[in-house]
């Protein structure tokens, strides 16, 4: 199952030291409601072999609004859940801040993994078309 396939169970891989990673979707809430952040945190699980981390991304809620603003587009649960995915796989394959347990999601990454997903899902729609 690829990642925008299922967003709550997928597979990441290879990271720079040759490891797939299994990634389970655990939950998404507002950082108000346990860091006093203005955010949506999407909490995920990654396990390799007998390594498992916790990673919480963090998406700035002031940017997801100006973003939906400008585009025009509804800002919902999944479409954050999808785009956190993105984050967290950036994050493994290219091993970048994986030691901290939260990873902040810029303005531009919003943008970037927006039209990786729309890219995704233009692409999946055209395949699928009866």
């Amino acid at each position: 199952m690829t990642l925008m396939e299922n967003y709550r169970d997928f597979e990441i891989g290879p990271d720079p030291f040759g490891r797939t990673w299994h990634i389970l979707f655990k939950y998404l809430q507002t950082g108000i409601s346990i860091r006093h952040a203005d955010s949506v945190d999407v909490c995920f699980l990654a396990s390799s072999g007998d390594e498992t981390l916790k990673r919480v991304i963090v998406l700035n809620h002031p940017d997801l609004l100006a973003y939906t603003k400008r585009k025009g587009t509804q800002l919902t649960d999944t479409w954050c859940a999808r785009l956190a995915a993105f984050k967290l796989r950036h994050a493994i394959e290219n091993f970048e801040d994986m030691d901290k347990d939260y990873l902040v999601t810029s303005p531009a990454e919003i943008e970037r993994f927006d039209y990786e997903l729309r890219k995704w899902e233009d692409d999946w729609l055209r395949s699928h078309a009866a």
